[in-house]
């Protein structure tokens, strides 16, 4: 089974001035921690749960509130679509209504960003050409939030 991390001490009404949460999922450890230290960095934003497959990330999505998640499209167990239909389904529900949803995938084909944007994805990016990009997208959200 893969890793599910949970910050117990994320309350359900942030606090003013408290960093975003960020539920990353992704599989690779190496682009993980990459991701979490580059995240952290950004001052308003925070990773505070990832996961490796669809099944991980719906049961955290399930249980808290994230600001933001980034989605890895090929996963252990599963593809990050599974989890892109899941959030489409559960905003209509009122769950995670208003999230920041951005994909980093390395399969950034066409047919692949057309999906990902009719689930409602803000951002499909491509790992090996626009890493950055992703950065550079949470701090315009961010600043658009305050």
């Amino acid at each position: 089974m893969g890793h599910i991390t949970i910050d117990d001490s994320a309350e359900q009404h942030r606090p003013r001035g408290a960093p975003l949460a960020v539920l990353l999922i992704e599989d690779s450890p190496l682009i993980r921690r990459s991701l979490t230290e580059a995240i952290d960095a950004l001052g308003p934003w925070r990773v505070t749960a990832f996961a490796d497959a669809p099944d991980e990330a719906i049961a955290l999505l399930s249980s808290q509130p994230f600001d933001a998640v980034i989605v890895d499209l090929q996963l252990k167990r599963g593809s990050g679509i599974d989890v892109l239909a899941w959030l489409k389904g559960a905003e209509t529900r009122g769950v995670a209504k208003g999230a920041f949803v951005v994909v980093l995938t390395n399969h950034a084909l066409p047919a692949y960003r057309e999906r990902c944007l009719q689930y409602g994805v803000r951002h499909f990016f491509d790992k090996s050409l626009e890493f950055d990009r992703v950065l550079d997208a949470m701090e315009e959200y961010a600043r658009e939030r305050v």
